[in-house]
C-alpha cells in the first residue's frame, strides 16, 4: 500500500469520526429539546463551531433526516424536524399496542432469558430518575423496553416498537418536563412490576400492565399539550 493510499484512508477515517461527534452532539440536542423544533441548522455555522469542514456536517445531517430529527426545505434550508401532533392518535394506538405484545410475548417465554439485560436497563433508569437526568432516562427506558420486546423473541416486534421508541423520543421529552424532570417513583415502580410479572409468566398481568403504563403516558401528553394550547389561545392579540 503507498503513502497516498494510507493518507487517503486516515482522510476518510478521520471524517468518518468528526461526522460521528456532530452526528451525536446534534442528535442529543435536538431529543433533549436544547434545540427545538423548527430550529435553523446552517452548514456554515455548525461548521464554525464544531471546527470542520462542511462535508462531515453535511454526512451529519443527512443521517440526522435518516432519523426523522431533521427537515430539508424546499428551499434547501435544512431545520430541526417540526413534531406534528396530527399523527399522535394513531402514534398513541401503535405505541400502546407494542408496549401489550411485547410485555405478553416477555411474560409468555419461560425461563431467565434476557433478564439480566432488562434488569440492567431498568438499573440505568432508576440512576437516571435519580439523577433527574431527562436524556438518559429517555435512553434508558428505550432500552427497558426494547430488551422486553427481544425476551418476547419476534423480531418484528422489535425493530417495529424500537422506531416508535425512538420517534417518540421528543414526545417523551415533553412528557418529563411536565414533570419538571422530576419523575415520581410511580414508573419506576410501574417498570418493577412488569419484571416481576415478566419473571413470574403472569401473562394477563403484563397486559394489564403495559396497558395501564401506556394509558398514563398518553393521558399525561395529552393533558401537556392541551394546556399549552389554551394557554397559546389565552395570548391577547390571538
Amino acid at each position: 500500500m503507498s503513502d497516498k493510499d494510507i493518507g487517503s484512508e486516515d482522510t476518510v477515517r478521520t471524517r468518518g469520526s468528526g461526522t460521528q461527534s456532530i452526528y451525536t452532539a446534534l442528535r442529543r440536542e435536538i431529543l433533549s429539546m436544547a434545540l427545538p423544533p423548527g430550529s435553523p441548522l446552517d452548514e456554515v455555522r455548525l461548521s464554525e463551531r464544531f471546527g470542520m469542514s462542511r462535508t462531515p456536517i453535511r454526512e451529519a445531517l443527512l443521517r440526522l433526516v435518516a432519523d426523522g430529527l431533521v427537515t430539508t426545505l424546499p428551499n434547501r434550508n435544512t431545520i430541526v424536524a417540526i413534531i406534528d401532533f396530527s399523527t399522535l392518535p394513531t402514534y398513541f394506538e401503535a405505541l400502546t399496542l407494542m408496549y401489550r405484545v411485547t410485555t405478553r410475548g416477555a411474560a409468555q417465554r419461560g425461563g431467565a432469558a434476557g433478564l439480566d439485560e432488562i434488569l440492567r436497563h431498568q438499573r440505568d433508569f432508576i440512576a437516571a430518575v435519580e439523577a433527574q437526568d431527562a436524556f438518559t432516562m429517555i435512553e434508558a427506558n428505550r432500552e427497558f423496553h426494547v430488551a422486553i420486546a427481544e425476551r418476547a423473541g419476534n423480531s418484528y416486534y422489535t425493530t417495529f416498537f424500537a422506531r416508535l421508541l425512538d420517534e417518540g423520543r421528543r414526545i417523551l421529552r415533553l412528557y418529563y418536563s411536565t414533570f419538571d424532570d422530576r419523575l415520581p417513583r410511580q414508573y419506576v415502580d410501574e417498570h418493577e412490576e412488569m419484571i416481576e410479572a415478566i419473571r413470574t409468566g403472569d401473562v394477563e398481568k403484563a397486559d394489564r400492565l403495559a396497558v395501564e403504563h401506556a394509558d398514563q403516558i398518553v393521558r399525561q401528553i395529552q393533558e401537556y399539550i392541551s394546556r399549552d394550547f389554551n394557554n397559546a389561545r389565552a395570548l391577547p392579540g390571538l
